[in-house]
């Protein structure tokens, strides 16, 4: 058996969009995003070995997001919090659909994001790229409301 590599997902395909109360912002100026969820580990020592064992006790969910520098949006919410002290927390939700794939969509929320910081302005007369931004964050939930199909090979 084989995996097909018309299986494979394109990312180029993804969808992501940012819901804040009740607005929805599609995210369609992101370059690439990438969330992690990394567990808590506490040592675990016990007599009669000469390791130590671990044992989960929670987890921690991060992320970055670059995007082109192209929207007020997140500068907006950070100002808010700047002059208000009101923090913000909004779902990310990503979806993986890759039309020539047979696997299907897979469509995740990150729950809860909170972004760590933000540029607040920017600019570079010395470069021929486009103006990009990363958007690092942190997120307490986490969900799949679509999963991918298992591959079916060849």
């Amino acid at each position: 058996m084989y995996f097909r590599e018309t299986d494979a997902i394109s990312g180029k395909q993804a969808k992501a969009y940012a819901v804040f109360n009740d607005r929805q912002e599609e995210l369609f100026y992101a370059k690439s995003l990438e969330a992690t969820i990394e567990k808590n580990k506490v040592d675990v020592p016990m007599l009669g070995r000469t390791n130590t064992a671990k044992r989960s006790a929670g987890w921690t969910g991060s992320g970055t997001m670059t995007v082109y520098y192209v929207t007020s949006f997140f500068r907006q919410l950070m100002r808010d919090y700047i002059k208000t002290g009101k923090d913000f927390w909004f779902d990310l939700h990503v979806i993986n659909e890759d039309p020539t794939s047979g696997v299907g969509k897979q469509t995740a929320v990150l729950k809860g994001c909170n972004l760590d910081s933000i540029i607040a302005t920017r600019f570079d007369a010395t470069s021929d790229d486009m103006l990009e931004e990363e958007l690092p964050f942190t997120f307490n939930d986490y969900d799949l409301l679509d999963q991918f199909s298992s591959p079916t090979g060849m």
